[in-house]
């Protein structure tokens, strides 16, 4: 076996095997591919092994059906749920997805329990709440990974209104990971000029509506949840952890007071390293904004109220 550092991804599904080549690729720690179902890891992981040879990393990415070789991970990810399918309320969704998380996360535990939790499964902030009480980890420890897919989403929609390279787009977007997102403009600029002073407000209002129905808009497409995006939102988060990077990217984090919320998880910018979440940075938001992360506060609540723990 590899001395390499470990990361486990749980559920080989389109977005834990999309993390899990992304994590492959940047080549700096073992990957292991956890499903229930036969066959499907160990074959995602012999593909992206494969991979290696073409791309030039080495082929370390471990399949499996149970979680020994998940053992003594130092982050893991769990995107194992059912995604919503047609007719389902998001209710239904809870209580079935929270069985699926609760589980995974009694046995990640046992094998890994210095580790870091990021949550990707469905209804994010939910599932979040289900796998602090069950790990009972501080919180600094079990955060989710959903805001730095909504602000992919409204980077990649200011490019294209710009005209300019995505690179250059510093944007934020916070609160629950629904409809009720919150799109910072006040903190959004191209190229350090504020995106106010280059887009009129109606394609700003806009780009903020496209952003918040994000994730439906892409089932809509293709009858199934995003994958790819999602994916290498988890594995930026994986790489700040375990690089111990210091960024400073919007997670879904356990509030305590910060941004006048308390006892919810919800969407804020947090410095992500070795420990986990090392900060949470308090942005100064117009009356708006503030006004948006309260009302986001309590469909979030809304959700959690239907959880059974």
């Amino acid at each position: 076996m590899s001395a390499r550092r470990k990361i486990t991804v749980v559920g080989a599904g389109n977005v834990g095997a999309t993390c899990a080549q992304v994590l492959a690729t940047r080549d700096y720690a073992d990957v292991v591919l956890v499903d229930i179902k036969e066959g499907l890891p160990q074959g995602k992981a012999l593909d992206i092994n494969q991979m290696g040879a073409v791309l030039g990393y080495e082929p370390n990415v471990t399949g499996s059906n149970g979680y020994e070789e998940s053992a003594a991970s130092e982050v893991v990810v769990i995107t194992a749920g059912l995604p919503r399918s047609p007719g389902m309320s998001r209710d239904d969704l809870v209580s079935t997805n929270e069985k699926i998380v609760t589980d995974v996360t009694q046995k990640v535990i046992v094998q890994s329990p210095n580790a870091i939790l990021i949550v990707v499964s469905n209804p994010l902030d939910a599932m979040c709440h289900v796998a602090k009480n069950i790990s009972g980890w501080p919180k600094e420890r079990v955060f989710g990974m959903a805001g730095i897919l909504d602000t992919a989403r409204f980077s990649t929609f200011i490019s294209w209104e710009t005209g300019t390279s995505v690179k250059d787009v510093q944007a934020m977007v916070l609160g629950g990971h629904g409809d009720q997102m919150v799109s910072v403009v006040s903190a959004t600029t191209v190229g350090g000029i504020p995106l106010r002073k280059l887009v009129a407000e109606p394609q700003i209002k806009a780009m903020v509506e496209r952003t918040a129905k994000g994730g439906g808009e892409l089932v809509n497409l293709m009858g199934t949840s995003a994958w790819y995006a999602p994916g290498a939102a988890a594995a930026q988060m994986v790489d700040s952890i375990m690089l111990d990077e210091k960024r400073v990217l919007p997670c879904t984090a356990y509030l305590e007071g910060e941004y006048g919320i308390d006892g919810l998880y919800m969407g804020v910018p947090c410095k992500l390293g070795p420990k986990g979440i090392e900060q949470i940075i308090e942005l100064d938001l117009s009356d708006e904004e503030q006004k948006a992360m309260q009302a986001s506060s309590e469909a979030v609540r809304e959700v959690v109220g239907v959880l059974s723990t």
